[in-house]
């Protein structure tokens, strides 16, 4: 039977969306200010250093399964506030890293952290704490990290400039140890694991706590989106350019991302009562719009853009409400950290399968495969609905 446990209050919530944008700050985004110094003084290939935060990524996924379990069984608190710990190493051995090997290691380890104490790992135990009351938690808590890239990329390129990009990196590991593990410990309750190991061996099959069709639809609807997100992260600039845009264009476009992914949360807060179902509908649908929009009529890249951010930005709720929607809180972990590997696997590859894509075929027809992408996106949603029962589509 579930406890019950108090649900975290404003400053809680407030806490966990803060120390959400620091762990993210210091794993996922880094890397977009830290490659350059890192190859003008190493002189290692950006292919190399991009390729480690790939790595990174794929590591996330493959341990994602074993933060599911880990998380229903002991209910995730002491991971979540242990993973800033492992982040601290990480970033600790990129500093020091001279040879590339030591560099690999370090963000294997960043790896490890993501797989412990990011969007994932933090849903989980979140759902399996207040089930289906958790997604007032995880919508503000992705309210408040939308504003991750515009705090974080400044504040690192000042720390770069100031201390330079090996001391810059102690001193974020600095903020992860002294912000994480206490953030964790107040926001979140002791204890609250609920899964039994009679539970846990009736689930060990992927379609005990829900239908194997279910359980597919929502693996390759998540991957798919995550694909899609990645790519356009990496190469939006370039098929902005492509699209006649100059760099100076390309970049004021592209900074209505932020604030569209912000908006469309709190348009979902208003809607919250509704099923996840048609939050996922309406993201991946905007999402397709706006990539269709940029290819065809390049002239409305920006429309296009304010589309597909709103889609983006409810991407990261539907990641942790939508299976919540569909299994108990007990099994909510477990199967949220198998749905969570092919996601993250896809997206560790995006960037290596994106680029060859872009370099033999072209900007257009890496952007036309995107459209294609985004379309399968809406019709597996659409399939996914039809054949959820009338009881869980409600």
């Amino acid at each position: 039977m579930q406890q019950k446990i108090a649900y975290p209050g404003l400053t809680g919530i407030l806490l966990l969306g803060v120390v959400q944008i620091i762990a993210w700050g210091g794993s996922f985004y880094i890397m977009a200010v830290l490659a350059a110094p890192i190859s003008r003084e190493t002189g290692w290939s950006q292919q190399w250093i991009y390729g480690a935060l790939s790595l990174a990524i794929l590591v996330s996924g493959m341990l994602a399964p074993l933060s599911g379990r880990i998380i229903a069984r002991t209910g995730g608190r002491a991971m979540l506030a242990a993973s800033g710990g492992i982040l601290a190493l990480g970033l600790t051995l990129v500093g020091l890293s001279h040879t590339l090997w030591l560099f690999l290691l370090a963000w294997t380890i960043i790896g490890v952290g993501m797989a412990m104490g990011l969007y994932d790992a933090l849903f989980a135990t979140l759902g399996t704490l207040y089930g289906g009351t958790a997604r007032r938690a995880i919508t503000s808590i992705t309210l408040i990290s939308g504003f991750c890239t515009t705090l974080v990329w400044p504040f690192c390129a000042l720390l770069i400039a100031w201390l330079g990009w090996r001391h810059a990196c102690f001193a974020y590991a600095a903020l992860l140890l002294i912000s994480v593990f206490p953030a964790y410990l107040y926001s979140l309750p002791a204890g609250g694991g609920q899964t039994s190991g009679a539970a846990r061996h009736k689930m060990s099959g992927k379609q005990a706590a829900i239908p194997r069709d279910l359980f597919w639809l929502l693996c390759a609807i998540f991957t798919l989106a995550s694909v899609v997100m990645t790519a356009v992260s990496v190469q939006l600039i370039t098929l902005l350019q492509s699209q006649g845009y100059t760099l100076a264009a390309a970049l004021a476009i592209s900074t209505v991302l932020g604030p569209c992914q912000v908006a469309s949360r709190v348009v979902d807060m208003a809607f919250r009562r509704g099923h996840p179902v048609w939050t996922t509908l309406f993201s991946v649908g905007l999402v397709a719009l706006g990539l269709v929009m940029l290819a065809l009529f390049p002239q409305l890249a920006l429309i296009g853009m304010l589309l597909y951010g709103a889609g983006n930005g409810l991407r990261a709720i539907v990641r942790g409400t939508l299976p919540l929607a569909l299994v108990k809180p007990e099994e909510y972990a477990i199967i949220a950290g198998r749905m969570a590997r092919p996601a993250l696997i896809g997206q560790a590859l995006t960037p290596l399968i994106g680029g060859w894509i872009f370099q033999h075929f072209g900007a257009q027809a890496t952007l036309l495969l995107l459209c294609v992408l985004a379309l399968l996106n809406v019709l597996l949603t659409l399939v996914l609905k039809s054949r959820m029962s009338p009881a869980r589509a409600s």
